[in-house]
């Protein structure tokens, strides 16, 4: 059987609000789990302004370097919601409300019975060629250009849009992880050897990742939680396995999580 290939893919969060730290981003995590279980790893997240020019440059960027790029934020009914506008430039075509799009709106402001003015009327403008994506939270599409993917900036509305891209992905090997875990263990005890274990197994990787506790009266419970991730099986049990060992020598229960 031949060894699954990698696919990747990039997220591109757009919005002055997501900067300024108005608005906390649930948009990366959600989509990062979504991907996972097809056997998508996303490799790369950027956070850019609503500035068209910065938009484009980081679309084309991301989508020479990933499979796959989703954006989100900036195709609302304002005057700075200009996503649909960059995507259109990065593509180098025309964009413009299209018949389509507009039935959609039409349809779902009827039977809400709210108003379809023309700055809502700008949620149809669709850049040539694209194909659109189901919006089953407000109605508004997104749209898929080339490998790209543009979704809302709500991110209940954009985790509804990725319902109807699953099936337009080409997933490869799913990344598997593991983890130990261990009370009172610090990062330098087991550095060195977590160092030679990296260099020994390549396609795996360790992460490590201290915490701290406070519980009742003050106390702190402190430790370490060492994360290994992989796609090959074989080498995740091995090392996951030697990393226990190495907790277990110093005295330290190893707690073992079969999926981290």
């Amino acid at each position: 059987m031949s060894e699954a290939k990698r696919v990747t893919a990039a997220v591109l969060l757009i919005g002055d609000e997501v900067l300024s730290g108005r608005t906390a981003d649930k948009n990366l995590q959600q989509i990062a789990h979504f991907l996972a279980p097809i056997g998508i790893n996303v490799i790369e997240c950027r956070t850019v302004p609503d500035e068209q020019d910065v938009i484009v440059d980081a679309v084309n960027t991301l989508r020479a370097k990933a499979d796959y790029v989703f954006t989100t934020g900036g195709i609302g009914p304002t005057h700075d919601d200009i996503t649909a506008d960059a995507i259109a430039a990065a593509f180098g075509v025309h964009i413009d409300v299209r018949a389509d799009a507009l039935e959609i709106i039409e349809e779902w402001y009827l039977k809400s019975g709210t108003p379809l003015t023309e700055s809502r009327k700008r949620m149809a403008r669709i850049p040539d060629g694209a194909s659109l994506i189901v919006n089953p939270v407000t109605g508004a599409p997104g749209f898929q250009t080339g490998n790209v993917f543009t979704l809302a900036g709500v991110p209940k509305i954009a985790r509804g849009m990725l319902e109807d891209i699953a099936h337009r992905l080409e997933g490869g090997a799913v990344t598997r992880s593991r983890s130990v875990k261990g009370e009172n263990l610090r990062e330098g005890d087991v550095a060195a050897r977590l160092g030679e274990l990296q260099d020994q197994f390549p396609q795996v990787s360790i992460g490590s990742y201290p915490y701290f506790l406070e519980i009742q009266d003050g106390k702190i419970r402190r430790g370490t939680h060492l994360v290994v991730r992989s796609t090959d099986e074989t080498a995740l049990d091995e090392v996951i396995n030697t990393i226990a060992g190495f907790v277990s020598d110093l005295g330290i229960e190893p707690q073992i999580d079969p999926d981290a």
